[in-house]
């Protein structure tokens, strides 16, 4: 068998193939998390996320909502150099996102089970 038939077997193998793996996985709710931004949001986004009475206040005057805090989670970006991810017991992160047009950092402490939400700021 020459290199030109090898190649055609090759390249219909590997279509096949992808067909059958978007089928498997079309249904499903797959994410592919590997950067270190998308696994920390991932994980805090998983968690049970409750406010601190300062947040709540602070929500209220720039009129954040929840669902806008949600959608800075699934797309901010974490400051690992502002946040203190080793400390103990619970991880400190600050995260930078957009909401109306106005840049929105949000001060999360994540522990096991819970995610608290402790400062809302806007920033230039």
């Amino acid at each position: 068998m020459n290199l030109f038939k090898r190649f055609i077997y090759y390249i219909i193998g590997v279509f096949f193939g992808s067909l059958v793996v978007y089928f498997i996985w079309k249904g499903k709710d797959v994410s592919f998390d590997y950067g270190m931004d998308a696994r920390t949001l991932k994980t805090i986004r998983t968690k049970k996320i409750i406010y601190s009475k300062n947040a709540e206040t602070l929500m209220k005057q720039m009129s954040v909502d929840s669902m806008a805090i949600q959608n800075i989670l699934r797309n901010g970006d974490v400051d690992f150099g502002e946040s203190n991810q080793h400390k103990k017991p619970c991880a400190e992160y600050s995260i930078h996102g957009k909401h109306k047009e106005q840049k929105v950092k949000l001060w999360i402490i994540r522990c096991d089970t819970l995610a608290t939400i402790d400062l809302i700021t806007t920033y230039k």
